[in-house]
This record gives structure tokens, sequence and C-alpha cells, in this order.
């Protein structure tokens, strides 16, 4: 790796934990074009796999805060993790074994729908959790399993799909779903990283400069979205522009290679 792609590694790091500290989620979907299309990384499997790393560190890093903040139920999410390492591990599985220019256009796709559903205002309400029942646990065990197979397929952190199936399976506050979430995605993210190593398929000096990239930006974006926490909703709409202009791309991108 030469001096210049090491720049645009950490670069690109910095631009990933900038925009996740800064808008609250999605920032990862970011993380395999930026590997692809920027830093220079050609195998998408090797891309896939390297940012499925990055995103387990940086939910690790962030979870402390959250923990301190008493925002994590953690009965719920360790259940909710404990089934979704299972669904990764068979997710990410398929996905090693998936043609690399379709796995890019299926990935488009889902960064079109994340785009979309970060459009919906959040709404910050402070819902009584149900208790562990059976029944409850069951909810958790299902929409864990459902949410790891697709993190592990993409190799993304998936808490756009993490956030809301732990309010739905458990009645948790949005507050507390968003903490309890990365106790999942740092699983499910390790989870896809050790099953895609095993087979070569991580990049560690990029993921390394990666990681330190999005240490910093997330620091620095999470230290703006406090001073631009009324303009969020317009901050998600910007952001959901630029996710959708780089979907296209890789759509653009992938079909030529599917039909090359």
């Amino acid at each position: 790796m030469d001096l210049l792609q090491s720049v645009l590694a950490l670069g690109s790091g910095v631009l990933v934990g900038f925009s996740l500290g800064l808008i609250g989620g999605g920032g990862s979907i970011l993380a395999v074009p930026l590997l692809l299309y920027v830093v220079g990384v050609t195998d998408p499997h090797r891309a896939i796999g390297t940012s499925a790393l990055a995103v387990a560190v940086n939910a690790a890093v962030n979870l402390w805060p959250h923990a301190r903040a008493r925002n994590v139920r953690w009965p719920q999410a360790l259940l909710f993790a404990l089934c979704g390492v299972a669904g990764a591990y068979v997710g990410s599985s398929i996905g090693k074994r998936f043609d690399g220019a379709r796995l890019l256009t299926l990935f488009a796709l889902l960064m079109i729908v994340i785009a979309l559903l970060m459009q919906r205002p959040r709404r910050a309400v402070a819902v009584e959790a149900a208790p562990m029942t059976a029944g409850a646990a069951l909810r958790l065990a299902v929409v864990g399993l459902a949410a790891g197979v697709l993190a592990g397929f993409f190799g993304i952190g998936g808490g756009f799909l993490i956030v809301p199936g732990l309010i739905l399976a458990s009645g948790m506050a949005t507050l507390q779903a968003i903490g309890s979430s990365l106790v999942a995605v740092g699983a499910f993210g390790m989870t896809t990283a050790v099953n895609y190593a095993a087979s070569g398929m991580v990049d560690w000096p990029v993921a390394l400069l990666f990681i330190a990239g999005g240490t910093g930006g997330g620091w620095l974006g999470a230290g703006l979205a406090r001073h631009l926490s009324r303009g969020q909703q317009t901050l998600n709409r910007v952001f959901g522009a630029f996710v959708v202009v780089v979907a296209l791309y890789m759509l653009a991108h992938s079909v030529g290679l599917l039909h090359g």
C-alpha cells in the first residue's frame, strides 16, 4: 500500500465516522463504495470484509458512552445480538460465495432503501419497555436472526434494521434502542469480518487506517451535531441524496461489470 492509498484510506474513514457522528446512522453504508472507488480495493468481497471489521470496531468505540449513560438494555441487546450472530455467519457465508458484481448491484439497491428510510423523522418517544416474557424473547430472537442475515450478507452494521427491530420486539424507547443496537452492530460486524478474514478477504492495513480515521471523524461529527440539532432532518435529506447518487454510480458500474 503506497502513501496515497494510505491517505485515502484514512480520509475515507474520517468521512464515514464524521457522517455517523453527525447523522447518527447510515454512514457505514458508504464504507464499501469508498473502499472500492476511492481507496482502490479491487475485490468487492475484500471491500465488504474490510468494511465489516471497521464497522465492528467503530460500534464498540461508540457503545461505551451509551453504556455509561445507561442507554443500553443489556438483556434484550445480548439476546438480539446472540441470535443475530448465527444469522450474520450464515449471511456472510452466502455473501462470500455470491458473484461480486451482482452483490454490488444488490448493495446499491440497499443503499437507496436506506436513504429513503433515513428521511423518516425520528421520534424519541419514551415507551415503556415490555418485560422479558417468552413472547418478547421469541420476537427478539426472530428479528435478531433476520437482521443478522442481512447484515452479514452485505457486510454492513445494519443499524437501520436493528433499531426499529428492537423497538418492535421489545417496546424500548428510541434512545435505548440506539444504544442497545451497538451491541448487535459490533457482534454482527465482527462475525462477518472473522468469516471473511478466514478466507483472506480482509485488507488489514487499510482496515486499521479506516478505523483510525473513523474514530477521529466520529468525534468531529458528534461535536458538530450538538450545534446543529435543529437542522437534523435537513442533514438527513442532504446525506440521503448523496447516498442515492453514490448508489446510482455503483449500479451503473456493477451493471457494466455484469455485462462486460
